[in-house]
């Protein structure tokens, strides 16, 4: 008798259940676009709670930090600012370097209005005033006080007048236009006083770059602050942060609520320097109100500029964002856990 062959074992099959379909296996994409948007922004919100909280729970201490930073960002500004006033003072600076235009002694009122009114056209020329023989005779008497003098004179010696206020104050372009003017007909001469434009353009330069180095030394002594705060805050941290970067945490995500900490900083900084301006300035204006009274002029300090408080306010953030980005490169490679 052959023995009989059994078929080869088949997978159970659970009675009443569907047979199984072939599903084509689709590989894990991982969250979308929105979900990872979401979690960056939750992200950053926290580390912003988070400096934020740390910060208030040291009031004083930021605060004087938050003060030492704003007489830093304070004391170049202002000194800025009271060189742009400075430029107004008795008018504006441009006057300083008028060039005189002598006609002809024999030139008529109308030829010297024809001869301002053509040089008040020219690109270079910001103002044009004329002045005849009459009026400069009058002017002279009452300056020189040498009236009696005067009318001794069998006629009017003095020439009439143009007063050209150029639009730049550069030695080369008053020297071109000077140039110019004294090749018009009927100009007997073309008159500029360069010694004191170049007096006057090295004053407004060295002031420029003393407020230029000023502000250099007191940006990197910005700098230095920020980075010493920020290296305590990170040393009190240090344990943390060796357990957040033993359990997978990235170099971005420990830096992340120091940057916060620094920008804060410098908006507290910012803030307080755009108030100290206007404090000062506000203050020192009385003083200087009195003085121009009493030679007979109105002229009084502007105070801080919405767009300048604003530059200032955007300044002082940046560097302090800079500075804590600085501070944690140079010690975040020391913060790995041992």
């Amino acid at each position: 008798m052959s023995a009989t062959r059994m078929p080869p074992p088949q997978p159970a099959q659970r009675v009443g259940a569907a047979p199984k379909k072939n599903e084509p296996q689709t590989p894990d994409d991982g969250p979308d676009f929105r979900t990872q948007v979401h979690a960056w922004l939750e992200s950053h919100r926290a580390s912003l709670v988070d400096s934020l909280r740390r910060l208030g729970k040291q009031p004083i201490g930021s605060f004087f930090t938050c003060l030492v930073m704003a007489v830093a960002l304070s004391l170049p500004m202002g000194l800025a600012l009271l060189l742009d006033n400075v430029e107004r003072l008795g008018g504006s600076w441009q006057r300083a370097a008028q060039i005189s235009v002598f006609l002809h002694i024999d030139a008529s009122d109308a030829q010297g209005q024809a001869m301002r009114e053509e040089i008040a056209s020219m690109s270079d020329v910001a103002e044009a005033e004329w002045i005849s023989r009459e009026q400069a005779l009058t002017e002279f008497q009452q300056q020189t006080g040498l009236g009696e003098a005067l009318k001794e004179l069998p006629e009017n010696p003095l020439p009439g007048v143009v007063l050209v206020t150029p639009k730049e104050i550069d030695k080369a372009t008053l020297e071109a236009l000077r140039q110019q003017l004294s090749e018009l007909p009927r100009v007997q001469q073309a008159q500029l006083d360069m010694l004191w434009v170049e007096r006057l353009t090295a004053i407004l330069k060295l002031g420029e770059r003393f407020v230029f180095g000023l502000t250099l030394l007191l940006v990197l002594a910005l700098l230095l602050v920020i980075g010493n705060t920020i290296r305590l805050h990170i040393e009190n941290r240090r344990t943390e942060i060796e357990v957040i970067k033993l359990v997978g945490g990235t170099d971005s995500y420990v830096r992340r609520p120091f940057l916060y900490m620094g920008a804060l900083y410098g908006f507290g900084a910012g803030l307080l320097a755009w108030g100290l301006l206007a404090y000062g300035l506000d203050w020192l204006n009385s003083a200087v109100v009195r003085l121009s009274g009493l030679y007979g002029s109105d002229f009084a300090l502007g105070g801080v500029p919405v767009s300048d408080g604003l530059s200032l306010l955007l300044g002082a953030v940046l560097l302090g964002y800079i500075g804590a980005w600085l501070a944690v490169a140079r010690h975040l490679s020391e913060l790995a856990p041992r």
